[in-house]
């Protein structure tokens, strides 16, 4: 069901994305949208992962750089029936982590040096678990491909307020509704990426937690990296347009009802409770 509404919410971006290219350029801005929406995904395919480490400062490691850290991928992706993805740190007391990749077989996972420092060896296999989850389900790039279109949808819908609608039917123009695009296509764009994320966020959480074995050990390191990322300042090293690939929002801010409404993750209260009953059933099942 998950991935039939990612697809859904896909596909409404693309035709936000085309619809915007009508208003600007008529038939020919619409066909050039659907046209840069494809080559976006093709870029996208190709090198986000690589973009997305350089980025954020993340560098690769060997097993002699890390030996616990790369055993513990080592034994999770196994379990997860994965290839073994590149392994990388991030020079940040932060704790927080992402993976990327387009593929298992084209796949990195990312940890902060404040992860290592912050969790325990159980904490962490939990956080790794999630991310290796993400890596299954192939959701890196569904978020990629997602967070850059919205950002698109956003420029299209400036240059339209600049530059006003289509040429090619001035007669047939309707300039409040072309002043309601410029307004709500952005908003659409954004509320649709965070939805695909969310949704995204709940599987990688309940898949995660199979992955590492218990619940418990995710649960109780989402707490912690909810604690850190709450009253500390923002990682230094995140950029808006990846904050969704983190397993917390490294902008996370007080918790209040217009925050969590635009953010890329659900409530972490909400996605512990999941965990501990998820705990509960697999207690009941043994």
């Amino acid at each position: 069901m998950n991935n039939l509404k990612t697809v859904m919410l896909m596909v409404l971006l693309a035709a936000i994305m085309m619809f915007i290219g009508g208003l600007i350029g008529g038939k020919a801005g619409l066909f050039f949208m659907l046209v840069f929406s494809l080559g976006m995904d093709l870029f996208t395919y190709w090198f986000s992962d690589s973009i997305v480490l350089k980025t954020s400062g993340a560098r690769e490691i060997r097993r002699e750089d890390a030996p616990e850290l790369f055993g513990l991928v080592e034994s999770l992706a196994q379990r997860a029936s994965l290839p073994m993805p590149k392994v990388c740190i991030i020079d940040s007391d932060v704790p927080n982590a992402f993976a990327t990749g387009r593929s298992p077989d084209h796949a990195a996972v990312a940890v902060t040096t404040g992860i290592m420092r912050v969790l325990d060896y159980n904490e962490l296999s939990g956080v790794l678990g999630h991310e290796l989850s993400h890596v299954k389900n192939r959701d890196i790039l569904t978020g990629t491909i997602a967070a850059m279109m919205a950002t698109v949808i956003t420029y299209a819908a400036q240059f339209l307020a600049f530059f006003g609608g289509s040429r090619d039917d001035e007669d047939n123009s309707n300039p409040i509704a072309a002043l309601a695009m410029v307004i709500l296509a952005p908003i659409a764009a954004m509320l649709i990426q965070m939805a695909i994320s969310r949704s995204r966020e709940y599987e990688a959480d309940h898949d995660g937690a199979e992955i590492c074995g218990n619940p418990e050990y995710l649960a109780s390191a989402l707490e912690k990296i909810e604690y850190y990322a709450t009253h500390s300042a923002p990682m230094p090293e995140a950029q808006p347009a990846t904050a969704h690939m983190y397993i917390i929002n490294p902008f996370s801010g007080t918790g209040k009802m217009l925050a969590s409404l635009f953010s890329t993750h659900p409530e972490t209260a909400k996605r512990i409770e999941r965990l501990h009953q998820q705990a509960r059933e697999m207690h009941l099942l043994r």
